[in-house]
């Protein structure tokens, strides 16, 4: 019994600035700081290969000095907006009724909300009463693939059904005014806001086919990505082992996974690889390269908006199925988060 994925479709939020617009904000931010440290700071963001950011607050909101508890105020709100919008719009694009749902799972890491996002849902757009309901809450930027994972085996498990994964982050919610660490400065520019929600079903529909997925955890890095709860909200963490982590692991991540599918990466016609910035995607990029791959898709989506956490590699998937690969392609779906970890799906077109 073959799980498919139907639709995907994204929102974004409502602000927006290019990153040459960005740089004024930098200068009343880092006022009194070294100016060296400063020209470092600018230099980050105008290399950090993103064009765009989307946000649920202004510019001035974000470089203003405000609580853990205004800023928290405004991701519930905005985020149950941008859950309700996608949603609506995914279902209208794949035609369903919301009550043909009989599975929601909530994404999102970037701020504290109970009840969850899928609760506020189930209200706002009249799913059923027996609906059942996961939030994922702590798992980062590998979340919307665990989400999809979650999804597909909940399916699997009961034929004839339908499910809807949403992812909603705003990592400009996490920025921490008075930290000038390079997590907290790498994080601002490669990071935006948005959403994205990805349509499954275990009924006779059409889309890609999740031939497999596993994930893969990696020993003792728990320290390099995640959140510390500080006074003044979600502190990011971010290693610099990161990217050569992710590169000394790549060979058994890759090559075991699509060995157990009778496949090498030469079968792979679409790499559908979340961007996590700058360096992870370079990085990613010479080892597919090595490989005979490119994941051209991925860099242009962190070019147009940034890395949004758990969205993102949903909204590199969009842009593939949007392309309508031909029958009988196979895709690799690939992203890392916090624990840490690897999440992969194969599909087949």
């Amino acid at each position: 019994m073959s799980v498919k994925i139907n639709t995907v479709d994204k929102q974004l939020p409502k602000f927006s600035r290019i990153t040459e617009e960005i740089l004024p904000f930098l200068d009343t931010w880092l006022h009194g700081q070294d100016e060296r440290f400063i020209r470092k700071v600018k230099k980050i963001f105008e290399s950090a290969l993103v064009d765009k950011r989307y946000s649920i607050m202004d510019p001035i909101e974000v470089f203003t000095n405000t609580s853990f508890e205004s800023r928290n105020d405004i991701y519930v709100r905005e985020m149950i907006d941008l859950g309700e919008k996608v949603l609506v719009k995914a279902l209208a694009k794949a035609n369903w009724k919301p009550t043909d749902l009989d599975f929601i799972i909530t994404v999102s890491c970037t701020g504290i909300m109970i009840p969850s996002l899928d609760a506020y849902l189930i209200n706002k757009v009249q799913l059923r009463q027996d609906i059942v309901r996961l939030p994922v809450t702590e798992m980062g930027c590998a979340a919307g693939i665990s989400g999809i994972i979650y999804a597909k085996n909940f399916l699997q498990a009961n034929p004839g059904k339908r499910a809807a994964v949403i992812a909603v982050e705003s990592p400009t919610a996490t920025f921490q005014l008075n930290d000038y660490s390079m997590a907290n400065i790498v994080s601002a520019a490669i990071f935006g806001d948005g959403a994205a929600c990805v349509l499954l079903s275990s009924q006779e529909e059409e889309g890609p086919e999740i031939v497999d997925e596993s994930m893969y955890h990696f020993y003792d890095k728990i320290h390099m990505m995640g959140f510390k709860l500080t006074n003044m909200g979600l502190q990011m963490v971010l290693d610099i082992e990161v990217p050569e982590t992710i590169a000394f692991h790549f060979p058994n991540i890759i090559h075991p996974f699509l060995e157990k599918n009778n496949l090498s990466i030469n079968d792979i016609d679409h790499l559908i690889f979340h961007p996590g910035g700058k360096k992870i995607v370079q990085t990613v990029e010479d080892l597919f390269g090595d490989l005979g791959k490119n994941i051209d898709d991925t860099k242009e989506v962190l070019r147009l908006y940034g890395n949004m956490s758990s969205a993102t590699v949903l909204y590199v998937l969009e842009r593939i199925m949007d392309n309508q690969p031909a029958k009988g392609e196979k895709g690799l779906m690939l992203s890392f988060g916090p624990g840490f970890s690897a999440q992969r799906i194969l599909l087949q077109f």
